[in-house]
Parts: structure tokens; C-alpha cells; sequence
């Protein structure tokens, strides 16, 4: 893998250090140079964000099931507070799998919104690591699911034995949504109330029953559910199943999302939020005026960055994200795209993406050198395999974090898996400057030393060979054109027939290969991304 080192022409220098880590007995490969000089700190919602499903993360305490102590004590690993160190990972956010009271492994069926899960923790834990966070510029974002919630749940519970008794006065009567035997909509699921003759509707399953959200007494309930963990420090939220509020109605369902996002913005304007409306841009475009949204047609085996990292055409990459980014901001000048590769629904990507033939180091750069606020799903930067496969459960894709280093976090309930999960686990790649983990890191602070890449005005590039695309991205302090080269073969570019702007010189490249600009035309090496500085 050493060929997928970078060196820009101003012979950037990577030295090998021993830092504070959280990796037993392992030393970090530092990561030093020009290239990757941070600029001012973060203090925007444009940040790397790390998709965590806490049961698989790190464990603390023996039990074999990750908490939020284990996070804790891996901060280090994910960012360490200095920038300039290149000892982590130097990711910006945390998104939290949801970590309230469950019965479940994954805990998408919440019993009680105002417990943290035993399993996981404590109060004092989710406090003391949301402050660990702040310390050092890392937003932490809580998986909300208010769609529904689970049968052991205070609410379903008071609501079922209201529907036994008859009880049309009692406030939890009409807190889910609910019909008679008789009267069941098409192309609904519901389930019977157990002691009735009525039901309760359950589109996702029989143990997630569905809140009702034209009672005013439940919108209030999930509004204070958030408002809580905002006193408590978090940053903001991403909304599980957002479009399923009002099932089938995504009108009603986003005119909900505008109402919500307007009560937790009057506590905190600088909210982050996101929404998973897993389905197309037009739909998501609905949800857009209200909260971002995740861009789902970059993502997965046939998203439009594996095609790209596949040697496919990068020019249809950047037209699409011009094309979005203008979309959704002239639904919310504030909107931004919101990138990723996997998450905890997905086969994982090193799947498909490789890194023993540069794809996954390539779909990295795609969508980390980029416009937006990307998310990198917890192990894709150690090559983490998993899947469903035949085996049709998704804890196959939510497989223990490879530590290496004797933590004895185990898999998830339901997982079946193989062992042929990754070619070297965290602490190996620490130590090893030549690693995925250590590439990832190079992106992430290439990333921020051009804060422009992530802020600036986007607009596309196209070129005559369409396997190599860019952009360029300006504001008012600066402006760079980023361009990936996604073949195994050199190309050559006259870019003074591309763009009459002035090239100030190369500020990073990263990939397998190497960037040589002379005067306007640049020679850009396969499977290789490069950063120019603009006049």
C-alpha cells in the first residue's frame, strides 16, 4: 500500500512519532508538512463527522458490549484537540447511534427517552463526554427517533391499557396512531392492541409502534425529549425515518420537520440537524426548506462516488453535487449536502471499494474534498468489512470495532459473519504511516487546511477526458480547484482551456501517485486527487 502515500512538489514530509494515544502499546504514524497545516478551528456546522453505533465501538467495562466510557477513553484515536499534531483521526463530529433505555441491541425502539441505556452508561457518562468533546471542537449529534418508539415505553403502555379500559379522556388515548379493526387504511401495517379489539399502526415493526403526530400533546412531548439533551450540552440530532412521520404523506411530513426544526432553533439556532429520508433527491428536496437531509445517491455499491472511485465519470460526480448544492440552497440558503459512502443500514463499502486497488482511498477523497458536511460510518477507515449477505440481519453490518490492542468489545446480537474482516486492525494501521487509517487522516487534514473546499461556492469543472473531473471552491479569503484523476494512468491537462483563472501552484495532492504542473498544464497521476491554489 505504499504506492497510496502522496507527495505534492513542495516535498511534503511525514515523520513517524510516538504520541498520547488510546492504542495499547502502539506508537502513531504523525502526519507533518505544508500540505497539512490546519487553519482556524472549526466553529461551523461544515464539519467530518464519525458515525458511531456505540454497542460495537469500545467497551469499557468487560461486559463486551461498547458504552459511552469507551468512547471516552478513544478520543484520543478520534481527535486529540491539537490539528497541527497529525497524531488522529481528526474527525469534527459524533454521530451516536441512539443510546436511550431499549430492549433491543440497536435501541431504535426507545422505552424511556430520559434513560441512557444501562448497557451504555450513564448521564454523568454522556456529560462528561460531550464536554471531553467540546474541549476539543467535536460536536456531538444524537440518533432521535421519534417515529416511533418501543412497546416497553411509558407512553405505548399508558396508551394500550387507556384503549382496555375504554378511556377516551385519558391523555395517552390517542398518543399513537390507532384504528379500529374495521377501518385499517391499505398499504399500512398495523397491530392488535392486546385486550381490544383495536390497533395500533407498526409500518416498521410489530415492537415499534407509531406516534401520533396530530395530537399536540405528543409534539410537545418530542419536543422537550430534545430540548433536554440541549440542556445537557448536545449539539443536535439526526432524525431516524424522518419521512414516515405522516406514513405515505411526505407534504405533512416535512411541514412537521419545519414546525420542529422552528421550536429547537428558537433554544439554539446553530442546532445541527440532519434527517435520514432514505429515497430520492426530489423527495428529499421536500424536507430540504426545513433541515438537511442525507444525499442517499452518493452512497452504497451504486452511488454515484463508487462509481466515480471506480474509474467512472467524474464530471457526472461534480455536475451532480453543483446541481444539488443549487437546488437545495435555493430551498434554504443555509443548506448544505451531506455525503457518505455507508452507514449502519448499508453494507459496508470496503465491500466494494477496496483499498488493495486504490477505490476506497479514491471515493475518500471524492466525497471528504468536498462541499458539505461528509460522514464517515465507524471502521471505514481500517477497511471494515460486513455485510448482510444471506444472512439477511443487519448486525452483519454493525461487526466490533478491530481494535488490535486487547479491547473487549464483541459483535453485536445476530451477528454471523466471517473473520475475514479487515487486513489490519487500529493499532497495526496507527503504526504504520502507509495505512488506510493514515491516509484517511491525510484527507480529513488536507480538508482542513483549505477550509474553502468545504465553505466555498462550488462549481464543476468538465473536461475532454471525462475520468478526470474537479471543482472549483471560493469565497471571499480564498479559492482552490480540486481535481481526481480516477484511472490507473497518468493524465495530462492543459487547464488554461478549462479555466482562465491564475494557478498559484499545488497545494496537496493525495492517491497513489503524483501531481507536476508546469506553468498551466498539469500531469496527474492515476487514482490521485490534487489541491491548486487559485488567484
Amino acid at each position: 500500500m505504499k504506492r497510496f502515500l502522496a507527495w505534492t512538489l513542495a516535498a511534503l514530509l511525514l515523520c513517524t512519532g510516538a504520541g498520547a494515544y488510546a492504542l495499547a502499546d502502539g506508537e502513531e504514524a504523525a502526519v507533518t508538512g505544508d500540505a497539512y497545516a490546519p487553519a482556524a478551528p472549526t466553529d461551523d456546522n461544515y464539519r467530518v463527522f464519525y458515525e458511531i453505533f456505540v454497542g460495537s465501538f469500545s467497551d469499557s467495562d468487560g461486559d463486551g458490549i461498547g458504552d459511552l466510557r469507551g468512547i471516552i477513553d478513544r478520543m484520543d484515536y478520534l481527535n486529540d484537540g491539537d490539528d497541527a499534531s497529525g497524531l488522529s483521526l481528526g474527525v469534527e463530529g459524533l454521530w451516536l447511534t441512539p443510546i436511550f433505555a431499549s430492549g433491543s441491541y440497536h435501541k431504535y425502539d426507545v422505552d424511556d427517552y430520559y434513560a441512557i441505556d444501562p448497557a451504555f452508561g450513564t448521564e454523568e457518562d454522556l456529560v462528561e463526554l460531550v464536554e471531553l468533546c467540546h474541549e476539543r471542537n467535536v460536536k456531538v449529534v444524537l440518533d432521535l427517533v421519534i417515529n416511533h418508539t418501543g412497546l416497553g415505553n411509558p407512553w405505548f403502555q399508558a396508551f394500550a391499557q387507556a384503549h382496555r379500559d375504554g378511556d377516551e379522556a385519558d391523555p395517552y388515548y390517542d398518543f399513537y396512531t390507532w384504528c379500529p379493526a374495521d377501518a385499517i387504511p391499505a398499504g399500512r401495517t398495523f397491530a392488535r392492541i392486546a385486550g381490544t379489539d383495536e390497533y395500533y399502526e407498526c409500518n416498521f415493526s410489530e415492537a415499534m409502534p407509531e406516534l401520533n403526530y396530530d395530537n399536540e400533546a405528543v409534539r410537545q412531548a418530542v419536543v422537550d425529549v430534545a430540548k433536554y439533551y440541549m440542556d445537557l450540552g448536545v449539539d443536535g440530532f439526526r432524525f431516524d425515518a424522518a419521512k414516515y412521520i405522516y406514513f405515505g404523506d411526505n407534504a405533512q411530513s416535512a411541514d412537521f420537520w419545519q414546525w420542529y426544526m422552528d421550536q429547537l432553533r428558537a433554544v439554539d439556532p446553530e442546532v445541527y440537524a440532519v434527517a435520514e429520508v432514505w429515497d430520492s433527491d426530489g423527495v428529499t428536496g421536500q424536507y430540504y426548506p426545513a433541515l438537511n437531509c442525507f444525499d442517499f445517491t452518493t452512497s452504497q455499491n451504486d452511488g454515484l462516488i463508487a462509481q466515480a472511485a471506480r474509474g467512472g465519470n467524474v464530471d457526472r460526480y461534480t455536475a451532480y453535487v453543483q446541481s444539488y448544492l443549487e437546488t437545495v440552497t435555493a430551498l434554504n440558503e443555509d443548506a448544505m449536502i451531506v455525503p457518505f459512502i455507508s452507514n449502519h443500514d448499508m453494507d459496508r463499502a470496503a465491500g466494494y471499494l477496496t483499498a488493495g486497488d486504490g477505490r476506497i482511498q479514491m471515493a475518500a477523497n471524492l466525497y471528504i474534498l468536498s462541499s458539505g458536511s461528509p460522514f464517515i460510518y465507524y471502521g471505514e477507515e481500517l477497511g471494515l468489512r460486513g455485510s448482510r449477505a444471506g444472512a439477511s440481519t443487519d448486525a452483519n453490518r454493525r461487526l466490533k470495532m478491530e481494535w488490535g490492542d486487547g479491547d473487549t468489545v464483541a459483535d453485536p446480537e445476530g451477528a454471523s459473519y466471517g473473520s475475514d474482516r479487515v487486513a489490519a486492525t487500529a493499532a497495526e494501521q496507527a503504526a504504520d504511516e502507509n495505512s488506510l487509517y493514515n491516509y484517511y487522516k491525510k484527507v480529513i487534514m488536507i480538508r482542513k487546511a483549505n477550509p474553502v473546499i468545504a465553505r466555498g461556492t462550488y462549481t464543476a469543472l468538465s473536461f475532454p477526458d471525462t475520468k478526470l473531473g474537479g471543482f472549483t471552491a471560493m469565497d471571499d479569503e480564498d479559492m482552490v480547484m480540486v481535481l481526481h484523476n480516477t484511472t490507473t494512468e497518468p493524465i495530462t491537462v492543459e487547464l488554461a482551456d478549462v479555466t482562465g483563472l491564475e494557478i498559484t501552484g499545488v497545494r496537496a495532492a493525495i492517491g497513489a501517485g503524483d501531481a507536476a504542473l508546469d506553468q498551466t498544464t498539469l500531469t496527474l497521476d492515476g487514482q490521485t486527487s490534487v489541491v491548486l491554489g487559485l488567484a
